[in-house]
Protein backbone atom coordinates (compact mmCIF):
# COMPACT_ATOMS: atom_id res chain seq x y z
CA UNK A 1 0.00 0.00 0.00
CA UNK A 2 2.87 2.46 0.78
CA UNK A 3 4.40 1.33 -2.52
CA UNK A 4 1.22 1.98 -4.15
CA UNK A 5 1.35 5.94 -2.26
CA UNK A 6 4.40 6.68 -3.08
CA UNK A 7 4.12 5.89 -6.71
CA UNK A 8 0.76 7.84 -7.14
CA UNK A 9 2.99 10.83 -5.27
CA UNK A 10 5.33 10.57 -8.09
CA UNK A 11 3.15 10.94 -10.74
CA UNK A 12 1.17 13.61 -9.47
CA UNK A 13 4.23 15.76 -9.25
CA UNK A 14 5.42 14.90 -12.73
CA UNK A 15 2.09 16.03 -13.62
CA UNK A 16 2.01 18.81 -12.04
CA UNK A 17 5.77 19.92 -13.09
CA UNK A 18 4.88 19.48 -16.69
CA UNK A 19 1.83 21.22 -16.13
CA UNK A 20 3.62 24.48 -14.60
CA UNK A 21 5.77 24.25 -17.04
CA UNK A 22 3.85 25.08 -19.86
CA UNK A 23 2.95 28.87 -20.34
CA UNK A 24 1.48 31.07 -22.63
CA UNK A 25 3.41 32.97 -24.79
CA UNK A 26 1.39 36.09 -26.25
CA UNK A 27 2.96 38.55 -28.90
CA UNK A 28 1.79 40.86 -31.31
CA UNK A 29 3.10 41.03 -35.30
CA UNK A 30 2.14 44.12 -37.01
CA UNK A 31 2.75 44.52 -40.46
CA UNK A 32 3.57 47.32 -42.53
CA UNK A 33 5.86 49.15 -45.03
CA UNK A 34 9.51 49.79 -43.69
CA UNK A 35 12.12 51.36 -45.10
CA UNK A 36 15.38 49.76 -45.56
CA UNK A 37 18.72 51.03 -47.31
CA UNK A 38 20.91 48.05 -49.06
CA UNK A 39 23.33 48.52 -51.85
CA UNK A 40 23.15 51.98 -51.94
CA UNK A 41 19.71 52.20 -52.56
CA UNK A 42 16.06 53.14 -50.30
CA UNK A 43 13.65 50.08 -50.79
CA UNK A 44 10.28 49.76 -49.09
CA UNK A 45 9.86 46.63 -47.91
CA UNK A 46 7.03 44.78 -46.08
CA UNK A 47 8.15 43.79 -42.35
CA UNK A 48 7.21 42.76 -38.97
CA UNK A 49 7.65 45.30 -36.27
CA UNK A 50 9.87 47.42 -38.01
CA UNK A 51 12.21 44.83 -38.03
CA UNK A 52 14.57 42.98 -40.87
CA UNK A 53 14.61 39.67 -39.93
CA UNK A 54 11.16 40.03 -37.80
CA UNK A 55 11.20 39.31 -34.49
CA UNK A 56 12.57 35.80 -32.86
CA UNK A 57 10.25 33.95 -30.69
CA UNK A 58 11.47 31.95 -27.88
CA UNK A 59 8.89 29.31 -26.38
CA UNK A 60 9.13 25.92 -24.59
CA UNK A 61 8.23 22.88 -25.66
CA UNK A 62 4.34 22.63 -24.59
CA UNK A 63 4.05 25.94 -23.85
CA UNK A 64 1.14 27.92 -26.17
CA UNK A 65 1.90 30.47 -28.85
CA UNK A 66 -0.99 33.40 -29.21
CA UNK A 67 0.57 35.71 -31.87
CA UNK A 68 -2.14 38.83 -32.84
CA UNK A 69 -1.15 39.60 -36.56
CA UNK A 70 -2.19 43.34 -37.46
CA UNK A 71 -2.41 43.82 -41.51
CA UNK A 72 -1.42 47.21 -41.67
CA UNK A 73 0.63 46.42 -44.89
CA UNK A 74 -1.05 47.14 -48.83
CA UNK A 75 -0.79 43.29 -48.97
CA UNK A 76 -3.07 40.28 -48.63
CA UNK A 77 -0.46 38.07 -45.62
CA UNK A 78 -0.93 35.34 -43.88
CA UNK A 79 1.89 33.71 -41.28
CA UNK A 80 2.87 30.18 -41.34
CA UNK A 81 5.05 28.28 -38.24
CA UNK A 82 7.85 26.38 -40.24
CA UNK A 83 8.12 22.90 -39.48
CA UNK A 84 5.50 23.19 -36.25
CA UNK A 85 2.99 19.87 -36.00
CA UNK A 86 -0.46 21.94 -35.39
CA UNK A 87 -1.95 19.05 -33.71
CA UNK A 88 -5.46 19.76 -33.83
CA UNK A 89 -4.81 23.34 -34.53
CA UNK A 90 -4.45 22.72 -38.56
CA UNK A 91 -6.54 26.39 -38.48
CA UNK A 92 -3.38 28.09 -37.24
CA UNK A 93 -1.03 26.63 -39.82
CA UNK A 94 -1.14 29.70 -42.11
CA UNK A 95 -0.89 28.62 -46.05
CA UNK A 96 -2.72 30.73 -48.07
CA UNK A 97 -5.68 29.41 -49.24
CA UNK A 98 -4.87 26.21 -47.95
CA UNK A 99 -5.90 26.47 -44.33
CA UNK A 100 -6.98 30.11 -44.37
CA UNK A 101 -7.64 33.15 -46.71
CA UNK A 102 -5.19 35.51 -46.40
CA UNK A 103 -5.58 38.40 -43.77
CA UNK A 104 -6.88 41.58 -46.29
CA UNK A 105 -5.26 44.74 -45.55
CA UNK A 106 -6.89 46.38 -42.67
CA UNK A 107 -7.53 42.83 -41.09
CA UNK A 108 -6.46 41.24 -38.03
CA UNK A 109 -5.88 37.33 -37.28
CA UNK A 110 -4.64 35.27 -34.13
CA UNK A 111 -2.50 32.24 -34.39
CA UNK A 112 -3.02 30.52 -31.46
CA UNK A 113 -1.40 26.66 -31.41
CA UNK A 114 0.63 24.68 -28.83
CA UNK A 115 4.25 23.61 -29.25
CA UNK A 116 4.09 19.82 -28.77
CA UNK A 117 6.31 16.89 -28.98
CA UNK A 118 9.33 18.84 -30.45
CA UNK A 119 12.45 20.94 -29.61
CA UNK A 120 15.05 22.86 -31.96
CA UNK A 121 15.08 25.84 -34.18
CA UNK A 122 12.14 26.45 -36.38
CA UNK A 123 10.55 29.78 -38.14
CA UNK A 124 7.33 31.62 -39.28
CA UNK A 125 7.30 33.55 -42.34
CA UNK A 126 4.59 35.10 -45.13
CA UNK A 127 3.08 32.32 -47.23
CA UNK A 128 1.44 34.65 -49.43
CA UNK A 129 3.51 35.19 -52.48
CA UNK A 130 7.15 36.22 -52.32
CA UNK A 131 6.64 38.32 -48.96
CA UNK A 132 8.17 35.43 -47.51
CA UNK A 133 11.50 37.26 -48.03
CA UNK A 134 11.40 40.33 -45.75
CA UNK A 135 8.49 38.73 -43.59
CA UNK A 136 10.20 36.13 -41.97
CA UNK A 137 11.90 35.39 -38.50
CA UNK A 138 13.26 32.94 -35.64
CA UNK A 139 11.28 30.16 -33.59
CA UNK A 140 12.97 28.42 -30.97
CA UNK A 141 11.57 26.32 -29.16
CA UNK A 142 13.97 24.71 -25.90
CA UNK A 143 12.98 21.98 -23.74
CA UNK A 144 10.66 22.20 -21.05
CA UNK A 145 12.20 23.31 -17.53
CA UNK A 146 14.51 20.50 -16.09
CA UNK A 147 15.00 18.75 -19.53
CA UNK A 148 18.64 19.38 -20.81
CA UNK A 149 19.37 19.48 -24.02
CA UNK A 150 21.38 16.48 -25.56
CA UNK A 151 24.21 17.59 -25.89
CA UNK A 152 26.24 19.79 -23.96
CA UNK A 153 24.83 23.12 -22.65
CA UNK A 154 26.08 26.09 -25.04
CA UNK A 155 27.25 29.24 -23.23
CA UNK A 156 25.19 31.02 -25.82
CA UNK A 157 22.42 30.69 -28.36
CA UNK A 158 22.81 32.83 -31.19
CA UNK A 159 20.10 32.93 -34.21
CA UNK A 160 21.67 32.85 -38.15
CA UNK A 161 19.24 33.54 -40.83
CA UNK A 162 19.92 33.25 -44.31
CA UNK A 163 18.06 35.82 -46.38
CA UNK A 164 17.79 37.05 -50.21
CA UNK A 165 17.85 41.14 -51.40
CA UNK A 166 16.11 42.62 -54.36
CA UNK A 167 16.83 45.83 -55.12
CA UNK A 168 13.30 45.77 -56.46
CA UNK A 169 9.70 45.25 -54.76
CA UNK A 170 9.69 41.72 -54.90
CA UNK A 171 5.96 41.46 -55.40
CA UNK A 172 6.50 42.75 -58.29
CA UNK A 173 9.76 40.70 -59.29
CA UNK A 174 7.04 37.72 -58.97
CA UNK A 175 3.99 39.34 -61.19
CA UNK A 176 6.73 40.29 -63.95
CA UNK A 177 8.01 36.45 -64.34
CA UNK A 178 4.47 35.13 -63.71
CA UNK A 179 3.41 37.52 -66.62
CA UNK A 180 6.09 37.11 -68.83
CA UNK A 181 5.78 33.24 -68.56
CA UNK A 182 9.48 33.41 -67.95
CA UNK A 183 11.95 32.81 -64.78
CA UNK A 184 12.31 35.53 -62.49
CA UNK A 185 15.13 38.28 -61.95
CA UNK A 186 17.57 36.45 -59.72
CA UNK A 187 18.41 37.96 -56.44
CA UNK A 188 21.07 41.06 -56.07
CA UNK A 189 23.18 39.89 -52.22
CA UNK A 190 22.48 37.55 -50.27
CA UNK A 191 21.86 38.39 -46.23
CA UNK A 192 23.18 37.29 -42.92
CA UNK A 193 20.99 38.22 -40.10
CA UNK A 194 19.34 40.72 -42.47
CA UNK A 195 22.71 42.31 -42.86
CA UNK A 196 24.95 41.66 -47.03
CA UNK A 197 28.61 41.74 -45.95
CA UNK A 198 31.16 43.73 -46.81
CA UNK A 199 31.63 42.22 -50.17
CA UNK A 200 29.10 44.34 -51.49
CA UNK A 201 28.19 48.05 -51.99
CA UNK A 202 27.53 50.30 -49.58
CA UNK A 203 27.51 47.81 -46.76
CA UNK A 204 31.00 47.70 -45.44
CA UNK A 205 29.64 48.52 -42.31
CA UNK A 206 26.34 46.58 -42.60
CA UNK A 207 28.18 43.47 -41.86
CA UNK A 208 26.82 40.96 -38.92
CA UNK A 209 29.57 40.14 -36.19
CA UNK A 210 29.61 37.56 -33.93
CA UNK A 211 31.70 38.22 -30.80
CA UNK A 212 33.20 35.58 -29.10
CA UNK A 213 35.44 34.62 -25.59
CA UNK A 214 37.78 32.02 -26.23
CA UNK A 215 37.23 28.46 -24.81
CA UNK A 216 33.38 28.86 -24.69
CA UNK A 217 30.85 27.12 -27.05
CA UNK A 218 27.97 28.79 -29.23
CA UNK A 219 24.83 26.90 -30.73
CA UNK A 220 24.08 28.28 -34.23
CA UNK A 221 20.69 28.23 -35.12
CA UNK A 222 20.76 28.39 -38.96
CA UNK A 223 17.85 29.18 -40.69
CA UNK A 224 17.76 29.42 -44.26
CA UNK A 225 14.93 31.68 -45.19
CA UNK A 226 16.31 32.72 -48.63
CA UNK A 227 14.05 32.15 -51.31
CA UNK A 228 15.47 30.20 -54.53
CA UNK A 229 18.62 29.05 -52.89
CA UNK A 230 20.28 26.06 -51.53
CA UNK A 231 23.36 27.49 -49.43
CA UNK A 232 26.77 25.93 -48.29
CA UNK A 233 27.87 28.01 -44.86
CA UNK A 234 31.61 27.79 -43.74
CA UNK A 235 33.12 29.88 -41.07
CA UNK A 236 37.10 30.34 -41.78
CA UNK A 237 39.51 27.58 -39.56
CA UNK A 238 36.37 26.61 -37.42
CA UNK A 239 34.53 23.03 -38.01
CA UNK A 240 30.88 22.94 -36.29
CA UNK A 241 28.91 19.88 -34.94
CA UNK A 242 25.84 19.40 -36.07
CA UNK A 243 23.50 18.48 -32.89
CA UNK A 244 19.49 18.79 -34.56
CA UNK A 245 17.86 19.60 -38.17
CA UNK A 246 13.87 20.87 -38.68
CA UNK A 247 14.39 20.50 -34.88
CA UNK A 248 14.92 16.85 -34.24
CA UNK A 249 17.90 16.06 -32.29
CA UNK A 250 20.76 14.33 -34.44
CA UNK A 251 23.92 12.18 -33.91
CA UNK A 252 26.82 15.01 -33.32
CA UNK A 253 28.34 15.46 -36.90
CA UNK A 254 31.42 17.11 -37.33
CA UNK A 255 31.59 19.84 -40.23
CA UNK A 256 33.42 22.24 -41.96
CA UNK A 257 30.61 22.73 -44.32
CA UNK A 258 26.48 23.38 -43.65
CA UNK A 259 24.68 22.61 -46.76
CA UNK A 260 21.45 24.01 -46.32
CA UNK A 261 18.17 24.30 -48.52
CA UNK A 262 15.64 26.90 -48.48
CA UNK A 263 12.98 26.45 -45.07
CA UNK A 264 15.65 23.97 -43.75
CA UNK A 265 17.37 24.44 -40.13
CA UNK A 266 20.03 23.51 -38.48
CA UNK A 267 21.24 23.61 -35.15
CA UNK A 268 25.57 23.75 -34.74
CA UNK A 269 27.74 23.89 -32.06
CA UNK A 270 30.43 25.98 -32.41
CA UNK A 271 34.17 25.90 -30.48
CA UNK A 272 35.69 29.05 -30.13
CA UNK A 273 39.09 27.10 -30.29
CA UNK A 274 40.99 28.67 -32.25
CA UNK A 275 43.73 31.51 -31.83
CA UNK A 276 42.16 34.59 -30.73
CA UNK A 277 41.28 36.81 -34.37
CA UNK A 278 39.09 37.48 -36.38
CA UNK A 279 37.21 35.01 -39.43
CA UNK A 280 34.81 35.50 -41.67
CA UNK A 281 31.53 33.54 -41.65
CA UNK A 282 30.16 33.10 -45.39
CA UNK A 283 27.79 31.73 -47.26
CA UNK A 284 26.99 31.48 -51.00
CA UNK A 285 24.71 29.39 -53.50
CA UNK A 286 24.77 25.72 -53.98
CA UNK A 287 23.63 25.82 -57.61
CA UNK A 288 22.75 22.71 -59.08
CA UNK A 289 20.41 23.14 -61.97
CA UNK A 290 23.34 23.63 -64.93
CA UNK A 291 23.01 26.70 -67.39
CA UNK A 292 20.47 28.09 -65.15
CA UNK A 293 20.94 32.04 -63.54
CA UNK A 294 21.14 32.25 -60.12
CA UNK A 295 22.46 34.96 -57.62
CA UNK A 296 26.66 34.27 -57.61
CA UNK A 297 27.82 36.39 -55.07
CA UNK A 298 28.37 35.79 -51.67
CA UNK A 299 27.49 37.15 -47.77
CA UNK A 300 29.88 36.84 -45.07
CA UNK A 301 29.59 37.90 -41.44
CA UNK A 302 32.60 38.30 -39.07
CA UNK A 303 33.72 36.00 -35.59
CA UNK A 304 35.35 38.19 -33.73
CA UNK A 305 37.45 37.00 -30.53
CA UNK A 306 37.54 39.15 -27.63
CA UNK A 307 40.88 40.79 -27.21
CA UNK A 308 41.47 40.66 -31.29
CA UNK A 309 42.75 43.95 -32.71
CA UNK A 310 40.75 45.65 -34.69
CA UNK A 311 43.27 46.44 -37.68
CA UNK A 312 43.54 42.36 -37.66
CA UNK A 313 42.32 41.57 -41.44
CA UNK A 314 39.80 38.38 -40.94
CA UNK A 315 40.42 35.02 -42.26
CA UNK A 316 38.49 34.01 -45.45
CA UNK A 317 36.76 29.93 -45.66
CA UNK A 318 37.14 28.39 -49.03
CA UNK A 319 34.11 28.22 -50.26
CA UNK A 320 32.54 25.08 -52.55
CA UNK A 321 32.16 25.57 -55.78
CA UNK A 322 28.41 26.55 -56.58
CA UNK A 323 28.07 23.52 -58.32
CA UNK A 324 29.17 21.23 -56.02
CA UNK A 325 26.92 17.99 -55.45
CA UNK A 326 29.19 15.97 -53.74
CA UNK A 327 30.25 17.70 -51.27
CA UNK A 328 25.88 18.63 -50.64
CA UNK A 329 25.37 15.02 -51.06
CA UNK A 330 28.02 14.24 -48.11
CA UNK A 331 26.37 16.70 -45.79
CA UNK A 332 22.61 15.32 -46.59
CA UNK A 333 23.40 11.76 -45.90
CA UNK A 334 25.57 11.94 -43.36
CA UNK A 335 23.17 13.62 -41.00
CA UNK A 336 21.39 10.63 -38.56
CA UNK A 337 19.03 10.66 -36.00
CA UNK A 338 19.28 10.53 -32.20
CA UNK A 339 17.83 7.42 -31.96
CA UNK A 340 15.84 7.12 -28.11
CA UNK A 341 16.32 11.01 -27.91
CA UNK A 342 13.92 13.69 -26.55
CA UNK A 343 10.60 13.32 -28.72
CA UNK A 344 12.43 10.74 -30.81
CA UNK A 345 9.78 8.55 -32.69
CA UNK A 346 10.99 5.35 -34.40
CA UNK A 347 10.19 4.17 -37.65
CA UNK A 348 7.03 3.04 -38.67
CA UNK A 349 7.70 -0.35 -40.49
CA UNK A 350 3.73 -1.38 -41.38
CA UNK A 351 2.81 0.66 -44.59
CA UNK A 352 -0.91 1.92 -45.60
CA UNK A 353 -0.14 3.79 -48.48
CA UNK A 354 3.00 3.57 -51.03
CA UNK A 355 3.25 6.41 -53.40
CA UNK A 356 5.96 7.28 -55.77
CA UNK A 357 5.93 11.27 -57.13
CA UNK A 358 7.70 12.75 -59.57
CA UNK A 359 8.45 16.40 -59.19
CA UNK A 360 10.16 19.15 -62.31
CA UNK A 361 9.59 21.12 -64.22
CA UNK A 362 7.43 21.47 -67.74
CA UNK A 363 5.35 24.28 -69.35
CA UNK A 364 1.78 25.35 -69.28
CA UNK A 365 -0.57 26.66 -72.19
CA UNK A 366 -0.19 30.61 -71.85
CA UNK A 367 -2.43 32.55 -74.48
CA UNK A 368 -1.40 36.01 -72.96
CA UNK A 369 2.36 35.10 -72.68
CA UNK A 370 5.08 36.15 -74.95
CA UNK A 371 5.87 32.67 -76.90
CA UNK A 372 2.01 31.16 -76.09
CA UNK A 373 3.44 29.48 -73.08
CA UNK A 374 4.77 30.02 -69.48
CA UNK A 375 7.37 27.72 -67.26
CA UNK A 376 5.85 25.30 -64.99
CA UNK A 377 6.07 22.88 -62.41
CA UNK A 378 4.42 19.66 -61.14
CA UNK A 379 4.21 16.68 -58.89
CA UNK A 380 3.03 13.65 -60.97
CA UNK A 381 2.28 15.72 -63.45
CA UNK A 382 -0.30 17.28 -61.70
CA UNK A 383 0.53 21.52 -61.23
CA UNK A 384 -1.64 22.67 -58.61
CA UNK A 385 -3.45 25.66 -58.93
CA UNK A 386 -4.74 27.37 -55.56
CA UNK A 387 -8.52 27.98 -54.80
CA UNK A 388 -9.77 31.34 -54.67
CA UNK A 389 -13.03 30.87 -53.09
CA UNK A 390 -12.53 28.72 -50.13
CA UNK A 391 -9.37 27.65 -48.56
CA UNK A 392 -8.71 23.80 -48.56
CA UNK A 393 -9.49 23.16 -45.01
CA UNK A 394 -12.38 25.08 -45.06
CA UNK A 395 -14.23 23.18 -47.72
CA UNK A 396 -12.90 19.85 -45.51
CA UNK A 397 -14.36 20.68 -42.48
CA UNK A 398 -18.00 22.21 -44.03
CA UNK A 399 -17.94 19.32 -46.63
CA UNK A 400 -18.31 21.72 -49.58
CA UNK A 401 -17.76 20.32 -52.75
CA UNK A 402 -16.21 21.60 -56.23
CA UNK A 403 -12.71 23.60 -54.22
CA UNK A 404 -10.40 20.30 -54.80
CA UNK A 405 -10.85 17.14 -56.33
CA UNK A 406 -9.73 13.90 -54.02
CA UNK A 407 -7.51 12.30 -56.89
CA UNK A 408 -4.08 13.14 -56.80
CA UNK A 409 -2.49 9.91 -58.33
CA UNK A 410 -0.50 7.60 -56.18
CA UNK A 411 2.07 6.88 -59.36
CA UNK A 412 2.49 9.44 -62.43
CA UNK A 413 -0.06 8.93 -65.30
CA UNK A 414 3.41 7.39 -67.63
CA UNK A 415 6.25 5.48 -66.83
CA UNK A 416 9.41 7.05 -68.14
CA UNK A 417 12.86 7.06 -68.14
CA UNK A 418 12.71 9.90 -65.03
CA UNK A 419 16.32 11.59 -65.24
CA UNK A 420 17.26 10.99 -69.32
CA UNK A 421 17.07 14.67 -70.38
CA UNK A 422 18.15 13.88 -73.87
CA UNK A 423 14.61 11.72 -74.37
CA UNK A 424 12.37 13.57 -71.64
CA UNK A 425 12.36 17.15 -73.29
CA UNK A 426 11.25 15.89 -76.73
CA UNK A 427 8.15 14.14 -74.85
CA UNK A 428 5.39 16.68 -74.85
CA UNK A 429 2.62 14.26 -73.01
CA UNK A 430 5.25 14.82 -70.22
CA UNK A 431 6.32 18.72 -70.86
CA UNK A 432 2.78 20.06 -71.11
CA UNK A 433 1.40 19.67 -67.25
CA UNK A 434 -2.26 20.28 -67.00
CA UNK A 435 -3.60 22.31 -64.16
CA UNK A 436 -5.46 21.14 -61.36
CA UNK A 437 -6.35 21.67 -57.91
CA UNK A 438 -5.86 17.65 -56.76
CA UNK A 439 -5.24 16.57 -53.23
CA UNK A 440 -4.41 13.26 -51.68
CA UNK A 441 -6.89 11.69 -49.25
CA UNK A 442 -5.00 9.82 -45.75
CA UNK A 443 -6.89 7.77 -43.46
CA UNK A 444 -5.88 9.39 -39.82
CA UNK A 445 -3.16 6.96 -38.47
CA UNK A 446 -2.26 5.83 -42.00
CA UNK A 447 1.23 5.37 -42.81
CA UNK A 448 2.89 6.86 -46.06
CA UNK A 449 5.75 5.83 -47.77
CA UNK A 450 6.57 8.09 -50.42
CA UNK A 451 9.37 8.10 -53.17
CA UNK A 452 9.84 11.65 -54.34
CA UNK A 453 11.72 11.16 -57.90
CA UNK A 454 13.43 14.00 -59.61
CA UNK A 455 12.77 14.62 -63.43
CA UNK A 456 14.92 15.84 -66.34
CA UNK A 457 11.60 17.34 -68.83
CA UNK A 458 12.78 21.05 -68.58
CA UNK A 459 16.02 21.01 -66.71
CA UNK A 460 17.24 19.20 -63.48
CA UNK A 461 18.13 20.53 -60.17
CA UNK A 462 17.33 19.74 -56.28
CA UNK A 463 14.40 20.57 -55.11
CA UNK A 464 13.75 20.83 -51.46
CA UNK A 465 10.05 19.61 -50.56
CA UNK A 466 7.94 21.01 -47.49
CA UNK A 467 5.70 18.62 -45.38
CA UNK A 468 3.31 20.50 -42.98
CA UNK A 469 1.99 19.45 -40.27
CA UNK A 470 4.75 16.05 -40.14
CA UNK A 471 8.43 15.47 -39.72
CA UNK A 472 9.21 12.37 -41.45
CA UNK A 473 12.01 10.35 -41.91
CA UNK A 474 14.20 10.15 -44.32
CA UNK A 475 15.14 6.42 -45.38
CA UNK A 476 17.25 6.70 -48.23
CA UNK A 477 18.39 9.00 -51.23
CA UNK A 478 20.46 8.40 -54.35
CA UNK A 479 20.97 9.94 -57.76
CA UNK A 480 19.64 8.52 -61.00
CA UNK A 481 16.32 6.89 -61.30
CA UNK A 482 15.21 4.71 -57.75
CA UNK A 483 14.97 0.88 -58.38
CA UNK A 484 12.11 -0.82 -56.50
CA UNK A 485 14.15 -3.76 -55.96
CA UNK A 486 17.73 -2.63 -55.08
CA UNK A 487 17.22 0.89 -53.33
CA UNK A 488 15.17 -0.52 -50.57
CA UNK A 489 18.55 -2.41 -49.46
CA UNK A 490 19.60 0.97 -48.99
CA UNK A 491 16.84 2.59 -46.11
CA UNK A 492 17.56 3.11 -42.86
CA UNK A 493 15.17 2.16 -40.19
CA UNK A 494 17.10 2.38 -37.38
CA UNK A 495 18.23 5.83 -36.77
CA UNK A 496 17.20 8.31 -39.91
CA UNK A 497 17.22 11.88 -39.70
CA UNK A 498 13.23 13.32 -39.54
CA UNK A 499 13.11 16.35 -41.29
CA UNK A 500 9.94 18.95 -42.53
CA UNK A 501 12.25 19.52 -45.85
CA UNK A 502 14.23 17.22 -48.04
CA UNK A 503 16.41 18.33 -50.57
CA UNK A 504 15.82 15.64 -53.48
CA UNK A 505 19.00 15.18 -54.89
CA UNK A 506 19.90 16.67 -58.49
CA UNK A 507 18.90 14.02 -61.11
CA UNK A 508 18.25 11.78 -58.23
CA UNK A 509 15.65 10.32 -56.03
CA UNK A 510 14.90 10.15 -51.92
CA UNK A 511 12.32 8.12 -49.72
CA UNK A 512 10.27 9.80 -46.88
CA UNK A 513 7.05 7.71 -44.50
CA UNK A 514 5.66 9.40 -41.81
CA UNK A 515 2.23 8.56 -40.11
CA UNK A 516 -0.88 10.99 -41.17
CA UNK A 517 -1.52 11.43 -37.22
CA UNK A 518 -3.02 15.03 -37.41
CA UNK A 519 -6.26 15.83 -38.97
CA UNK A 520 -6.75 18.34 -41.20
CA UNK A 521 -5.49 19.34 -44.45
CA UNK A 522 -1.69 19.73 -44.79
CA UNK A 523 0.41 21.16 -47.93
CA UNK A 524 3.30 19.62 -49.54
CA UNK A 525 5.40 21.98 -52.20
CA UNK A 526 8.52 22.76 -53.22
CA UNK A 527 10.47 25.31 -50.70
CA UNK A 528 12.04 27.48 -53.89
CA UNK A 529 9.47 30.13 -53.85
CA UNK A 530 9.84 30.11 -58.00
CA UNK A 531 8.33 26.90 -57.77
CA UNK A 532 5.45 27.25 -56.05
CA UNK A 533 3.44 29.53 -58.18
CA UNK A 534 4.54 27.38 -61.27
CA UNK A 535 2.46 24.75 -59.39
CA UNK A 536 5.03 22.65 -57.71
CA UNK A 537 2.51 21.20 -54.90
CA UNK A 538 -0.32 19.23 -53.63
CA UNK A 539 -1.97 18.71 -50.22
CA UNK A 540 -2.85 15.99 -48.01
CA UNK A 541 -6.38 15.55 -46.35
CA UNK A 542 -6.12 13.66 -43.15
CA UNK A 543 -9.42 12.62 -42.40
CA UNK A 544 -10.65 12.48 -38.69
CA UNK A 545 -10.07 10.08 -36.29
CA UNK A 546 -12.29 7.78 -34.20
CA UNK A 547 -12.32 9.97 -30.97
CA UNK A 548 -12.41 13.71 -30.20
CA UNK A 549 -8.81 13.83 -29.51
CA UNK A 550 -8.09 12.88 -33.02
CA UNK A 551 -11.13 14.87 -34.48
CA UNK A 552 -10.16 18.52 -36.12
CA UNK A 553 -12.24 21.44 -34.01
CA UNK A 554 -14.25 24.09 -35.36
CA UNK A 555 -12.56 27.31 -36.88
CA UNK A 556 -11.45 30.33 -34.51
CA UNK A 557 -14.12 33.01 -34.81
CA UNK A 558 -11.91 35.33 -36.57
CA UNK A 559 -10.75 33.11 -39.32
CA UNK A 560 -10.54 35.59 -42.37
CA UNK A 561 -13.11 35.22 -44.94
CA UNK A 562 -12.56 35.14 -48.23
Amino acid sequence: MLRLVFWLTCALVLLASSVASAAIVEHSFHVKNLTVRRLCTEQVVTAVNGSLPGPTLRVQEGDTLKVHVFNKSPYNITIHWHGVFQLLSAWADGPNMVTQCPIPPGGKYTYQFKLLKQEGTLWWHAHVSWLRATVHGALIIRPRSGHPYPFPKPDKEVPILFGEWWNANVVDVENQALASGSAPNTSDAFTINGLPGDLYPCSQNRTFKLKVQRGKTYLLRIINAALNNELFFKIAGHNMTVVAVDAGYTVPYVTGVVVIGPGQTVDALLAADQEVGSYYMAANAYASAAGALFDNTTTRGVVVYEGAPSSATPIMPLMPAFNDTPTANKFFTNITGLAGGPHWVPVPRQIDEHMFVTVGLGISICPTCSNGTRISASMNNFSFVSPTTLSLLQAFFFNVSGIYTPDFPDTPPIKFDYTNASINTLNPSLLITPKSTSVKVLKYNSTVEMVLQNTAILGVENHPMHLHGFNFHVLAQGFGNYDPVKDPKKFNLVNPQARNTIGVPVGGWAVIRFIANNPGVWFMHCHLDVHLPWGLATAFVVENGPTADSTLPPPPADLPQC
